[in-house]
């Protein structure tokens, strides 16, 4: 009989009991056999469901300080890296063999001395080990990844849905899927609230997991998960899915402004530090605000309010002097004042814009029925043609030719057809809703409504204001993050010459060539209307 005493260790990489369900058998039955083989003296079996991968396993770090007690001398195991995965765990075990605290080690299928070369070889193995789950890992993401380029959801279905084991795709679950649209539905009427919601839910026969209704975070991850209607978020990016839709993009976005006037928020009244989020540091961090009061002895009560750097930064040091926000809210209005409009000069706008859908209306209605007529004619030479091809007046090699010259271009015509129903006009839409936000300039600044004013800046200029020097300054106005920036910018660019050429001539004169704009409608790629342009 061998004169250590040893432990077996036997592990496997997940506590799920339907996984390497023969792992830990099989293991313990190889080294039982071992340890009977070379009649080796067992101290104690130890059996662990943790992964190697990481330190920490309770298991294993409690073996090696009963070794280091002297309740064992060594350890049998299947191979090392049931031992270790990691570096440290790794570095452990070398480091107890060199200083002989832990004596031997015992392998039946690896071959390992306590000497120089035996070590050397357990390092290498121990080695190969980290290797295996380091690819393990980037194999994995890099599925996971291609995964989502086609569309697919790496992830355990919504509620509604269902993993189908067998396509590895989420299918529609056919019990809870009409209960997901239908708490869509109901919760977009806003007459419900998130408990009766529950409550339907539960009557249903829908709960959580441990049997109890649905909680408030469960019911509202629901109501935001852009899943139902055919999108998901993976690493905090929109992908498109290819699973089945469950409800439309409208119903989402109708119960997703539910949801918002729903939620508590405080007023930009009650709030001091309502521009926070909207300013950043010179030296890369958010301005944050502090408010200090203070009560003088005769019972009047004093606040002030700060806006500074949040020094969240460990290794740039901050220089940047806080402000007071008397000082700060002129400059806000200020800066905003830049891209507002005249009342006389927003009229005469939407007046313009009227005027300009209705002769593009009247155009498009001409080259629509032009096209139309074209399309007709080529369907009646394709009929004349195919007539002549049965009569067997030309061959079929010529029959084929021309039909398919007369379908390519009949297709071309088809989607230039598409194309113009779907563009004609569709810029006024999004410029009259524009046009309604440059009006709401004056009165939010008139009105002290710095919420709203907060909105318009951020609409504006993005993340791209800084307070520097105790001033509002903008930054990278050509980079703004808002996909209307240039519109935004020429409507500055016209108040300044129009102040410049001193404010004689009518404001509205502005708006047209030479001196004015004509913002650019993002939808239509580069397009602009007849005669604003």
């Amino acid at each position: 009989m061998s004169k250590y005493r040893y432990f077996i260790y036997a592990r496997k990489s997940t506590d799920t009991e339907d996984k390497q369900v023969l792992s830990i058998e099989s293991q313990l039955s190889e080294d039982h056999a071992l340890a009977k083989r070379e009649d080796l003296s067992i101290a104690g079996v130890f059996i662990e469901k943790r992964s190697a991968k990481r330190p920490g396993r309770p298991v294993f770090n409690d073996i090696m300080r009963r070794i280091a007690a002297g309740e064992a001398d060594g350890i049998i195991s299947w191979m090392p890296d049931r031992l270790s995965r990691n570096s440290i765990d790794s570095g452990q075990i070398l480091y107890d063999l060199d200083e002989n605290t832990l004596k031997d080690l015992k392998f039946p299928r690896f071959w390992f001395e306590n000497t120089p070369q035996g070590k050397y070889m357990l390092s290498l193995e121990f080695s190969q080990s980290k290797h295996f789950v380091d690819n393990l890992s980037e194999t994995t993401k890099r599925g996971m990844r291609t995964k989502v380029e086609r569309g697919e959801f790496p992830g355990l279905a919504p509620f509604g849905y269902i993993n189908d084991i067998r396509t590895k795709t989420i299918i529609l679950d056919k019990r809870h899927a009409p209960l997901a649209r239908q708490i869509f539905e109901r919760y977009s009427h806003g007459d419900q609230t998130i408990k009766d919601i529950s409550a339907f839910l539960l009557a249903h026969g829908a709960v959580g997991r441990n049997g109890k209704p649905m909680n408030w975070e469960k019911i509202i991850g629901i109501l935001r998960n852009p899943f139902y209607y055919g999108q998901f978020v993976y690493w905090g990016e929109l992908h498109d899915g290819r699973h089945e839709p469950l409800i439309s993009k409208s119903l989402w976005d109708k119960v997703q402004k539910v949801i918002e006037q729903r939620s508590h928020k405080m007023s930009p009244e009650s709030s001091p530090a309502v521009f926070c989020g909207l300013l950043k540091c010179p030296c890369g961090m958010s301005i944050t605000a502090t408010t200090k009061t203070r009560t003088q002895i005769n019972g009047n009560f004093h606040s002030w309010t700060y806006y500074h750097c949040s020094h969240k930064s460990k290794v740039v040091r901050c220089v940047e002097r806080p402000v007071r926000e008397f000082l700060l809210l002129p400059q806000i209005s200020a800066l905003l004042a830049e891209f507002s409009l005249p009342t006389e000069a927003v009229s005469w706008l939407s007046d313009k814009i009227t005027s300009v859908e209705n002769t593009e209306i009247g155009k498009n209605s001409s080259v629509s029925e032009n096209l139309r007529g074209q399309i007709s004619e080529l369907a009646k030479r394709q009929s004349v043609l195919l007539d002549s091809f049965l009569d067997q007046d030309i061959d079929r090699a010529i029959f084929v030719a021309k039909k398919n010259e007369i379908m390519s271009e009949k297709r071309n015509l088809e989607e230039s057809l598409e194309n113009l129903e779907r563009d004609q006009n569709c810029w006024v839409e999004p410029m009259r809703n524009w046009l309604t936000r440059v009006d709401s300039i004056c009165s939010a600044i008139k009105n002290c409504d710095y919420g709203e004013q907060k909105r318009l800046l951020l609409e504006i200029f993005g993340s791209n204001l800084f307070l520097k020097n105790k001033n509002v300054v903008a930054e990278s106005d050509g980079k703004s993050n808002s996909p209307l920036n240039h519109i935004w910018f020429s409507l500055r660019e016209t108040n300044k010459k129009y102040r410049q050429n001193g404010g004689q001539k009518n404001f509205c004169q502005f708006l047209e060539p030479p001196f004015g704009f004509e913002p650019k409608t993002y939808g239509l790629q580069n397009r602009r209307s007849n005669q604003l342009s």
